[in-house]
């Protein structure tokens, strides 16, 4: 027990430090990134701002790499102090004193995904909101409830809030459209109700729209009219409602559910989200065997040689099952490949190839 202790602290300590130092370092790339793109046309402060939480997504992005090269650097270090020469004479083998790690990661683990998640989603959310502030000036929002579908947009002489029942799967169609316009000081001035609203370039065309202008001199009903085809200039772009409700790493994994849920029922397509979703809960799995393709290239001693060699094929054989899980991603929110097959393949391919690596070195 005192021997896992140790073991379990000292991977820990070796996981805060690269930790610490991948913060630095992105933190220091991210800010000269946002300098390069935003500084003109933002202050100090808000660039400041936008890195601050720009930092938690990317590391989130960079966990698995955090995870091998903590395993590879601990591991070196007790293999050159010849602490693992001790450990396995006194009757330990590697899959024994492995277990505190394994523990640490998985714990780890775990905390990322039900902690960290949405703290990651939140500033994501707010990174890509102060962006755009930045870029254009304006603040469009997106949302998606149980009651329907809601997006603003924001113009140099107001700001139109829209209200759809459902959409097509990218957003650019709705139906059973109402849109309020608001002046600058935030007064209403103007009601549409449309069976249909496709967005098209710098406008909603809208389909058996009723207009009301609002006046608080005069009566709505009155002076309201009908358009079979009416226009509404708008500020959103395709891209822009894509990103909006296609990102979902902007959602916490404690909302992902209901969210899917709400989705689907606006008319969106929510397999993207499904994709991440099951690949959030198989994370735990990735960053254990992440941990263990590092220690398996790692725990030879030094003077038995090629200890770079070791390193480098560590590296390199991490570097490529993380893409190859990027991938499966991909072929999965595509639906090339199912859900569970996409999500959870990677994982445990990985977590097999790492046993089978340490099993063939330490058992032959």
């Amino acid at each position: 027990m005192i021997l896992h202790r140790y073991f379990a602290r000292k991977y820990f300590s070796y996981y805060a430090s690269v930790l610490a130092i991948f913060t630095i370092f992105i933190a220091l790339i991210d800010l000269v990134e946002q300098i390069r793109r935003f500084g003109n046309n933002a202050s100090f402060a808000k660039l400041m701002e936008l890195t601050a939480s720009n930092i938690p997504a990317t590391i989130y992005k960079t966990m698995p790499l955090i995870m091998i090269l903590s395993s590879v650097w601990m591991f070196l270090s007790l293999a050159r102090s010849s602490e693992l020469v001790v450990t396995r004479s006194v009757g330990r083998s590697p899959l024994q004193f492995l277990m505190a790690p394994v523990v640490v990661a998985g714990v780890i683990g775990i905390f990322i995904v039900t902690i960290f998640n949405p703290i990651v989603a939140a500033s994501a959310k707010h990174f890509a909101q102060t962006r755009e502030t930045v870029v254009s000036g304006k603040t469009p929002t997106f949302s998606v409830g149980s009651e329907g579908l809601w997006l603003r947009q924001g113009e140099d002489t107001g700001q139109t809030v829209i209200r759809a029942e459902r959409s097509n799967p990218d957003g650019t169609v709705l139906y059973d459209v109402t849109l309020v316009t608001l002046s600058e000081i935030g007064r209403p001035i103007r009601r549409i109700e449309a069976t249909s609203a496709a967005l098209s370039a710098g406008e909603w065309t809208l389909g058996n729209a009723k207009i009301w202008p609002i006046d608080p001199a005069k009566n709505p009903e009155i002076d309201a009219f009908y358009q079979t085809s009416y226009s509404v200039p708008s500020s959103l772009t395709v891209e822009q409602i894509k990103d909006s409700f296609g990102s979902p790493i902007t959602i916490s994994i404690w909302n992902l559910t209901q969210y899917i849920r709400d989705l689907q029922s606006s008319g969106f397509s929510a397999r993207r989200h499904a994709v991440w979703q099951q690949m959030e809960f198989a994370r735990p799995i990735f960053l254990i065997a992440m941990m263990l393709i590092g220690a398996a290239f790692s725990m030879r001693h030094s003077r038995f040689g090629g200890t770079g060699m070791s390193v480098l094929i560590a590296v390199l054989l991490g570097f490529g099952l993380f893409y190859l899980r990027n991938f499966a991603q991909i072929l999965g929110d595509n639906g090339q490949l199912p859900l569970l097959f996409a999500a959870w393949t990677p994982p445990i391919a990985t977590l097999l190839i790492a046993m089978g690596v340490i099993l063939h070195k330490e058992d032959g």
